[in-house]
């Protein structure tokens, strides 16, 4: 039998890039909210020992996807802790909405519905601690999607304090170009020092996003999406972007700007909601502990 599970979008509400580490890695402070809206993941599991995707995912080797990725790691740490078989096998197809290199997390979501899914179809019952700790190895973003709540993070992204900012409308929009995130975190105008500050302080502060004046400079199509955006509402860049997004506190003025959009782009409207839409789904399972 075939079960859907989503794959939500994610939004950075602000994120400030506060130093660089001796490993090259950044150290940031980020609020994470989720979106009703992402991808799909459709998972039948079966006893061949094959972990397949049936369907290509463009520009993304089938070994290097980050679902087969992690499925084989849960399945060799299930193995390993006799829980599971090797023959232990899973069919998965992705119904990819969000586009890849948008800042929208759509493969650390992924990743992380494949762990929760699979945790639940092969009644492994790891806790959620051990399924976030099984993602940062696949990705920094990868735990706040497992953990399955808005988040205030710091480190590199991967310590998360639950958090319930305001959950309104957004509008996201995607310029038709895929940034790869290593190049802005390369980029030598990056802005890297940015004071730390507690949560509070930072909640009262307008939301900036530090990648955005790099990923405006280098890509002239971010930079005339955000200018025609901000006439409407408050818009800022998502992680690193390509996509931008605007928020209302309405559906129905989220949605008169997206009749309006420019020839030729991308968009969607969505609640921002500080439960994912994957925990929904949980509710008809058993949660992680």
């Amino acid at each position: 039998m075939t079960v859907t599970w989503p794959a939500p979008a994610k939004l950075n509400l602000f994120l400030y890039i506060t130093g660089r580490r001796p490993d090259g890695y950044h150290n940031l402070q980020t609020l994470f909210q989720f979106l009703d809206f992402g991808d799909l993941l459709h998972i039948n599991i079966d006893d061949s020992g094959k972990l397949c995707l049936s369907n290509d995912v463009e520009g993304v080797e089938h070994d290097s996807n980050l679902i087969i990725r992690a499925a084989r790691l849960l399945r060799d740490r299930a193995v390993a802790d006799g829980r599971l078989s090797q023959q232990a096998g899973a069919i998965f197809q992705v119904e990819k909405r969000l586009p890849m290199g948008g800042g929208l997390g759509g493969g650390s979501s992924n990743a992380a519905t494949t762990l929760v899914a699979l945790n639940v179809l092969w009644q492994l019952d790891y806790d959620i601690d051990t399924l976030a700790q099984l993602g940062l190895t696949l990705g920094a973003d990868v735990p706040v999607f497992v953990r399955g709540h808005a988040a205030f993070a710091e480190g590199i992204g991967e310590q998360l304090r639950p958090v319930s900012p305001p959950e309104k409308w957004y509008l996201v929009l995607h310029p038709g170009i895929n940034i790869s995130t290593p190049l802005v975190f390369n980029h030598a105008a990056l802005i890297r020092d940015t004071p730390v500050r507690d949560f509070d302080s930072l909640m009262q502060q307008e939301f900036r996003n530090d990648c955005e004046s790099v990923v405006r400079n280098r890509f002239r199509e971010v930079d005339t999406l955000l200018v025609w955006l901000l006439e409407y509402a408050p818009s800022r860049l998502t992680g690193t972007g390509a996509c931008v997004f605007a928020e209302f506190d309405t559906q129905s003025a989220a949605c008169q700007v997206l009749e309006k959009t420019p020839k030729g782009v991308q968009g969607f409207v969505a609640k921002g909601v500080n439960l994912s839409p994957l925990y929904r789904t949980l509710s008809g399972h058993s949660d992680p502990a």
